[in-house]
């Protein structure tokens, strides 16, 4: 009697877990369905249209890749672009958006299968259930941007490292693992922060874990070294593109420091002469230089944030977030991530194992990761994104230890109890996911679109207000017109024509300098410039603030003498300037 008993209460919870994991697979679909429906819109997002699809587009409209000075973003690595430049060679730009899900579908994967290893099946559904539904990773699915390949690539090198060690520190797991960490730095310059945390982690897990003690610190920083020269052998070719470009490897960045550098070799290397004349002095009217406040410092003066909400900002970032509000972290993340790492360290049945050392890893590459990006950036959930996996991993074994300690608390035919707990923690996790999922639906409305209802125009123009001018200009204008954007976000993507993202910081120096409007009219002539592009609000507001009297009248002088409407819709106005060779004179009340 006892043993059949035994057999029917085996039978029944193999039974209930067997349903958990067949709903869980059922989450599963639905939710790839579900963001694959949202991924089939054109795209609208902000840094799509300034960035990821732009410059290849620019690329593919010039026949290769090629320096774009005014476009500061086009000097950042670009590995997930090349592949966004094919699916534009082939007329698509909806397929970016699902490539770059298909790199949250990788790293779903990854965390699968590390979960069922060292767990079970059945937490590996939890691990990716959770982190697909983790609402940045849907905002991040369904745009064509960049983030999850640097998630992707990042997971899959600190997984291999974990593999080094387990498999006896074979060679050719360190190699993927590097080569991963490369892909990362050329995906995104975050990625270069992946590379110094797991640079310095190579060597010390391999002096904590080898057994095998003769020359155990030679190799060790042997064997860091090997990981890191591989990593940036994968990402020099974005490294030399920008040094031959700019001098700089990883330009923008750090460019203060490497002039100063290159000013310093120049000096050591070039002969001295004696009738070499001395460097001239800086104008006492020169401009003073600024330095910008740090991120934390910029928080507090431009946000009014208290002390309290600054030292209070890696929890606030876990439930404050707000998509496209910087001050709260321009994206979302879940609570349950800042909670239920904790209940990985509740030492309890398989934490107690040989690889419990990997639970600390990853907990510590999340703290130093977060660290290093807040008092390095401007807080966004986006620029943390590499320790969202390590975070979901953890979580998943945090839920597993709870279930654990519940079963050996209460008597095990009681053990209904301790999968209720679980049940109802995962439930838990995942309806703040899902009503942030059903929010994108909304937003996005992406069955209008594929029903037919509403055109690919009339989708576009509901999302961006520019698109209108865009498509008049692309219709209308010359192949060799040349539009310049004053406040227009430097969205380009979807002009066909040549265009400068930001020019009003050009026309704020010709102004200040002095220049009439002849003047000016003639250095916009000398650049081929046919035509601008002006948000005409923020453009009147920018004005306002940053001319005075007098020069507000050089700049009516200009834009009456020297430009026409051409065409005006949703507040964006296309001016055209009128035909070269036109003399102005300037009213007598500009005279001196």
């Amino acid at each position: 009697m006892k043993i059949q008993g035994a057999f029917l209460e085996k039978l029944f919870f193999r039974l209930k877990e067997t349903n958990f994991a067949f709903l869980l697979y059922a989450l599963l679909v639905v939710l790839i369905f579900a963001i694959g429906l949202l991924c089939a819109v054109p795209p609208i997002s902000k840094d799509a249209l300034i960035h990821h699809l732009a410059v290849p587009k620019l690329y593919l409209n010039h026949g290769g890749m090629y320096e774009i000075p005014s476009m500061v973003y086009s000097y950042y690595p670009m590995n997930l672009q090349m592949l966004y430049m094919a699916a534009l060679y082939f007329g698509s730009d909806i397929a970016p958006k699902f490539i770059h899900f298909s790199f949250a579908l990788l790293t779903a994967g990854l965390i699968f299968g590390y979960l069922k290893q060292r767990l079970s099946s059945f937490y590996g559904l939890i691990g990716a259930v959770f982190f697909l539904s983790i609402p940045v990773v849907v905002k991040l699915s369904i745009t064509a941007y960049i983030d999850l390949g640097l998630i992707s690539f990042s997971t899959a090198s600190i997984l291999l490292i974990f593999k080094w060690v387990e498999s006896g520190f074979r060679q050719r797991h360190l190699v993927f693992s590097a080569v991963f960490c490369g892909l990362a730095m050329g995906t995104k310059y975050n990625g270069l922060v992946v590379c110094c945390i797991l640079t310095l982690f190579v060597p010390f897990v391999y002096s904590r874990f080898n057994i095998n003690r003769h020359f155990a610190g030679f190799k060790a920083v042997r064997s860091g070294f090997v990981f890191l020269v591989i990593a940036l052998i994968v990402f020099s070719p974005w490294a030399i593109r920008n040094w031959y470009w700019t001098g700089n490897p990883i330009y923008p960045l750090y460019n203060d420091i490497f002039s100063q550098a290159r000013t310093a070799i120049e000096k050591l290397t070039k002969s001295s002469k004696p009738d070499t004349p001395a460097p001239i002095a800086e104008s006492a009217n020169a401009a003073p230089k600024f330095r910008s406040p740090g991120p934390i410092a910029y928080r507090s003066e431009i946000y009014n944030e208290t002390p309290w909400e600054i030292a209070l900002l890696p929890v606030r970032v876990f439930f404050q977030g707000k998509d496209g509000d910087p001050q709260y972290f321009d994206g979302k993340l879940n609570l349950f991530l800042l909670i239920l790492p904790f209940f990985a360290f509740w030492k309890k049945g398989r934490l107690d194992s040989v690889h419990r050392w990997e639970i600390k890893a990853l907990a510590w590459f999340s703290a130093l990761f977060f660290l290093i990006a807040l008092f390095t950036t401007g807080m966004r959930v986006r620029y943390i994104a590499p320790i969202i996996p390590p975070l979901v991993i953890l979580s998943v074994f945090g839920l597993h230890n709870i279930r654990e300690r519940i079963q050996a608390i209460i008597d095990r035919w009681k053990k209904l109890v301790a999968k209720a707990c679980l049940g109802g923690a995962v439930f838990a996790c995942l309806v703040y996911n899902a009503a942030y999922l059903k929010e994108q639906y909304r937003y996005v409305q992406p069955l209008y679109y594929l029903s037919g209802n509403v055109s690919r125009y009339e989708y576009i123009s509901k999302y961006r207000f520019e698109y209108p001018a865009m498509r008049y200009i692309n219709e209308n204008l010359p192949s060799d017109s040349k539009i310049l954007f004053f406040f227009m976000g430097k969205r380009g993507y979807y002009c066909d024509r040549e265009y400068v993202p930001e020019s009003q910081s050009q026309l704020l120096r010709f102004i200040q300098e002095g220049k009439t409007p002849e003047d000016i009219f003639n250095e916009y002539r000398s650049m081929k410039a046919t035509h601008l592009l002006v948000h005409r609000d923020l453009f009147v507001k920018w004005a306002n603030e940053v001319f005075n009297a007098d020069q507000i009248q050089t700049l009516n002088a200009f834009t009456r003498h020297y430009l026409d409407m051409q065409f005006s819709a949703n507040g964006v106005d296309l001016l055209v300037f009128k035909a070269s060779g036109v003399n102005i004179s300037i009213p007598e009340d500009r005279k001196d």
